[in-house]
């Protein structure tokens, strides 16, 4: 179906015309249609009122398309029905200083845990299609870094551009559930799942575990969380190599506790496999369905219009530029113009 966005804006087509009925004298002081220098010159040295009439009927014709481009024609397709349906995540990222130790492998090379995380977080914001993502990160407090969105875009390069101790050294779960709790209850017809990954135990914030566990089972929101560490790794020191367990502060029962206590499930991810499995096991997870949603598709036609009128304004004047150095040529030759 055609239309005019803005249709009333074609009020204005006749008001050349009405300027022009003005009385002489106010005609005078401001005329309905400016006309460059080089095209009075073409209305100026015609022989006759009679071979001007072709030009103002050009004047006139590029007024209209001008008028009728910001009119904002468009045209609208049939609607479309779309289904409204995903997940609400929000995912809790870990900044403390812990998350420096390089306890983890990506294709065989010694990495640190949080490039670890992002190599195969990566991926997974990738595959959500149809959900929304939110961001938080948190170490001594948490902040919230991209609201929930279905931009994926933004949330991955945010992640990326994530170092540590860019919020501190320490690590306040509590804080980070407390704030994602806060942003999920904000949507309705919602999942409100969490997903949180830490390498440690709860050592800043405001807020502490349990007082967050109670406010995400009050607020009906699901947490999944990820222990993200080794539990063995070797270290060469001056005295040779010995085994250590780089993962020995994780806090696995208040991490599970939490997950349990709010429909959710901790898991242990030792490796960058068994990351991507419990990414896996997360894809799983049941879409929340809407209303379905109707669309019209919409195509904008102003720029027809209003191309028309460039090309007829450059054609003039390059005509009327054309016909002024014709004549004075012929005038240098001392031929009739």
């Amino acid at each position: 179906m055609f239309e005019f966005a803005w249709w009333y804006a074609l009020f204005v087509l006749p008001l050349p015309l009405l300027i022009r009925l003005l009385p002489a004298k106010a005609r005078q002081q401001q005329a309905a249609l400016k006309i460059p220098h080089h095209l009075k010159t073409v209305s100026s040295s015609g022989p006759s009122v009679t071979n001007r009439r072709p030009l103002h009927g050009v004047f006139w014709l590029i007024w209209i398309l001008c008028v009728l481009a910001a009119a904002r024609p468009q045209w609208l397709g049939e609607p479309v029905s779309i289904p409204n349906e995903g997940r609400e995540m929000m995912l809790a990222v870990d900044l403390s200083g812990s998350m420096k130790v390089g306890d983890m492998q990506i294709n065989g090379q010694q990495v640190n845990r949080l490039t670890m995380i992002k190599s195969v977080l990566s991926d997974f914001i990738d595959r959500r299609v149809s959900d929304r993502l939110g961001l938080i990160l948190f170490a001594d407090t948490a902040y919230l870094q991209a609201p929930l969105t279905f931009d994926r875009q933004t949330v991955a390069q945010l992640l990326d551009e994530a170092v540590i101790g860019l919020i501190g050294e320490r690590t306040a779960i509590g804080d980070a559930i407390g704030l994602a709790v806060k942003r999920l209850d904000e949507k309705e017809q919602t999942n409100k799942v969490l997903i949180l990954l830490t390498d440690g135990q709860n050592t800043a914030g405001n807020i502490s575990p349990q007082q967050a566990k109670e406010l995400a089972i009050a607020n009906d929101v699901t947490v999944y969380t990820i222990g993200v560490g080794a539990d063995s790794m070797v270290i060469e020191n001056f005295f040779g190599s010995r085994q250590v367990n780089p993962s020995q502060e994780l806090d696995e029962e208040m991490l599970g506790d939490i997950a349990s206590a709010t429909g959710g499930q901790y898991f242990r991810a030792r490796n960058t496999a068994e990351l991507e499995q419990i990414y896996q096991r997360l894809d799983e997870l049941e879409p929340v369905k809407g209303d379905t949603q109707k669309m019209r598709p919409l195509s904008a036609l102003y720029f027809y219009p209003l191309a028309a009128a460039l090309m007829i304004s450059i054609l003039l004047v390059l005509g009327s530029v054309l016909f002024s150095l014709t004549n004075r040529f012929k005038q240098y030759r001392g031929e009739p113009s």
